[in-house]
């Protein structure tokens, strides 16, 4: 299951929902910091889950004038599956396809300055990305439920130390100056 899959179906498991419910309850809880789930994709998902037998769909009359939505909810084997994807997510580490460790693959190839003033700017983007993740933490209903609070937490901790390496990785280039040559390149690249 996709991290997407797993992000739709939760919210379902939780209570029957509509597409555009799931939107709200996705930008509200800011589960876009988190997740790979678009706007736009989130009625594919639904309907890729139905295919699968993992959510059942029926037509639900809203009050007023409105046309009738399609609610969504969880069959057993749903249930099942939400399960087993949720224990598969905390088990399993995944894998670090961030852009700054390309960015480092190719250093070599920039000036120093460059290196320099590309990292010293990611570390302002880390900076405000925390202080943009502890007002998110902040703005909910207060106290968080424990796993939320400690999605918020885990968050800032891998925040905190990025900034930490971060500011490590600039001073050490600032006292070395950074590159140390084609021969280095070649070695490391070896």
């Amino acid at each position: 299951m996709t991290n997407a899959e797993l992000a739709i179906l939760s919210l379902i498991v939780e209570k029957p929902r509509h597409g555009y419910e799931l939107e709200v309850v996705i930008e509200q809880r800011g589960m876009r910091e988190w997740t790979e789930v678009g706007f736009s994709s989130i009625y594919y998902l639904l309907k890729k889950l139905e295919k699968e037998g993992l959510v059942s769909s029926q037509l639900e009359q809203t009050p007023g004038r409105g046309p009738a939505r399609k609610v969504f909810q969880a069959t057993p084997a749903g249930r099942a599956a939400w399960q087993e994807a949720a224990v598969d997510a905390l088990a399993a580490p995944g894998r670090s396809t961030s852009a700054f460790l390309l960015g480092l693959s190719n250093m070599a190839a920039l000036s120093d300055d460059r290196v320099l003033a590309a990292c010293r700017q990611y570390r302002e983007h880390l900076v405000a990305r925390r202080a943009h993740v502890q007002s998110r933490s902040a703005a909910g209903d207060q106290p968080l439920p424990f796993h939320v609070a400690a999605m918020f937490e885990y968050s800032l901790a891998l925040i905190d130390a990025e900034i930490d390496w971060l500011s490590q990785f600039i001073r050490q280039l600032t006292v070395s100056g950074g590159s140390q040559g084609e021969d280095h390149v070649a070695a490391t690249i070896a």
